[in-house]
């Protein structure tokens, strides 16, 4: 199945790089490019791409706003956004994931991982450059519901302690593969306790794990 893709970025020359490393992948097409924010939204909603690549800093509507637009709380059958950057700076991943990005890439990170993260994001799960992964989750940590350490995850939560395994994998930032490589289960058996943690806690992603793992200090110690 071809992956259909969206490019949001006010620079031509990043939009055309964009599209070349992309579309030299058999399994992902670029279906429209946008060069404000305004432009992504209305594009993006009426061609309805699997994935959209959305850089911070664009004209109109940033890109934090454009998230919030298309994958936001409260939107009805929420597009997968993954948030392209050249800044790393906190303020702008806090905002992309509690806006509703699936992913969060500098431009930098190469084109390996520029590809991963437009597949992780169609496959509904969520990529963070590595780059940025700790230093965010830990101001999610710090900026959370909880007082202090805890030397196990919060009362009253519905997940089984095998669920609370794989939750501490996801919130290392560990594949589905790795985590069924970590705990001796399959594939198959993650995926199923991925969307059951998911289901459970009301989360939309595997990023949204991530943050309650840190926010409820389950993570601490990674």
């Amino acid at each position: 199945m071809t992956i259909r893709v969206l490019v949001a970025d006010d620079q031509a020359m990043v939009r055309g790089g964009l599209r070349l490393i992309l579309e030299d992948q058999p399994d992902i097409e670029v279906v429209a490019e946008a060069a404000d924010g305004a432009e992504a939204v209305e594009a993006a909603r009426r061609l309805r791409p699997d994935v959209c690549l959305v850089d911070v800093r664009m004209p109109r509507l940033d890109g934090i706003a454009v998230t919030r637009a298309l994958a936001g709380p409260g939107v009805p059958e929420p597009l997968r956004v993954v948030v392209v950057t050249t800044f790393d700076l906190d303020e702008y991943v806090y905002g992309a994931v509690r806006a509703g990005a699936t992913g969060f890439v500098l431009k930098d990170c190469g084109p390996a991982l520029l590809v991963e993260a437009v597949r992780a994001a169609h496959h509904g799960e969520a990529l963070v450059s590595p780059s940025v992964t700790l230093r965010l989750l830990r101001h999610l940590a710090a900026t959370g519901p909880s007082t202090g350490p805890s030397t196990g995850p919060p009362t009253g939560h519905p997940l089984s302690k095998r669920e609370i395994e794989v939750v501490r994998a996801v919130a290392r930032g560990r594949t589905n593969h790795e985590i069924a490589a970590e705990l001796f289960i399959s594939l198959s058996t993650v995926k199923t306790h991925v969307a059951g943690v998911q289901a459970k806690l009301g989360l939309r992603n595997r990023v949204e794990i991530a943050a309650w793992a840190w926010e409820n200090h389950i993570a601490d110690g990674i």
